[in-house]
């Protein structure tokens, strides 16, 4: 399910529908599927106004119900999603939503306004979208589901934190603005990733780009990107990039530094190579994002 459900949903809301929303989601932490009576309690409404919500959320797809053995309610990720457009609408980050960017396996991205119009983009994050189906087809409803929506926070968390390390240092990634529960408010994203351009004008211009680009996240933000492929480097259309998709981030000292290093380098390397006929010397391409090589040297 896509946050085009929430986005769309969102409009129809209510206060109350997030009061409800919101208990489900801190009661979550005890329950695979929160009590009715519970969310009763919790809500302070009685049973006939926490019913008419209870039946809203379900017809809108934000919230699942379960009747054994006991009748309950989960959130999924649609309801998660708008718990988190609330907060950013309320901190006055995001006033509309565009059309969607990117939606993909881990994540959907979506074209976003602020209330003075500038242009910014929302990412949702959403793992295990694939292996939730499989689960749900061979197991029914498990506590698989919280866990996703908790470890998706998480990657929220982790790639925010890496967008606030980088930014700074002049790294070409978008800027960060906020984050809340799984979703990262962080600057426009115009172009398309690298894998989806045909053809590149000027390739080893590009392809020089994004090992500066490497060299700056290694030597002056002290990190490695640990997941770097022409799907998450985003070529603008005034050919310049942006690199993209962050949770996966080690910092230089991790123990696998210098081999997740060489395969960011690699796999960029490889992608020029075989889609632009560019031929890189690899290691010295190593040497120089390493910082202890020059840059005119790896062709």
């Amino acid at each position: 399910m896509s946050a085009e459900t929430a986005v769309k949903a969102f409009k129809s809301l209510e206060s109350q529908d997030f009061r409800i929303l919101q208990v489900i989601e801190a009661a979550m932490a005890k329950h695979e599927f929160v009590p009715k009576e519970v969310i009763i309690k919790y809500s302070k409404f009685n049973m006939e106004e926490a019913t008419f919500r209870l039946e809203k959320l379900q017809k809108f797809r934000l919230i699942r119900q379960t009747k054994q053995p006991y009748l309950g309610y989960a959130l999924n990720y649609s309801g998660y999603d708008c718990l988190a457009i609330n907060a950013f609408l309320k901190a006055e980050i995001v006033e509309a939503f565009g059309k969607p960017l990117g939606v993909g396996k881990e994540a959907d991205v979506y074209d976003a306004l602020t209330p003075k119009g500038e242009r910014i983009a929302i990412k949702f994050h959403r793992l295990g979208r694939i292996s939730f189906r499989q689960t749900m087809r061979k197991r029914g409803y498990t506590t698989e589901r919280t866990s996703w929506l908790l470890q998706s926070r998480k990657a929220a968390e982790k790639e925010y934190e890496a967008l606030k390390l980088v930014y700074p240092k002049g790294v070409a990634v978008p800027k960060p603005i906020s984050q809340n529960r799984h979703a990262i408010a962080m600057g426009a994203i115009e172009g398309a990733e690298l894998a989806e351009w045909k053809e590149v004008s000027q390739p080893e211009k590009v392809l020089k780009e994004i090992l500066r680009n490497i060299r700056k996240t290694y030597l002056k933000a002290e990190i490695i990107h640990a997941d770097l492929s022409e799907y998450n480097i985003i070529l603008k259309p005034d050919n310049h990039i942006l690199i993209i998709d962050w949770p996966q981030y080690v910092t230089k000292n991790h123990p696998n530094a210098q081999q997740l290093l060489r395969r960011d380098v690699e796999n960029i390397i490889t992608f020029f190579k075989r889609k632009h006929l560019l031929e890189a010397k690899t290691d010295r391409a190593i040497a120089y994002v390493a910082g202890k090589g020059k840059i005119s040297t790896i062709f």
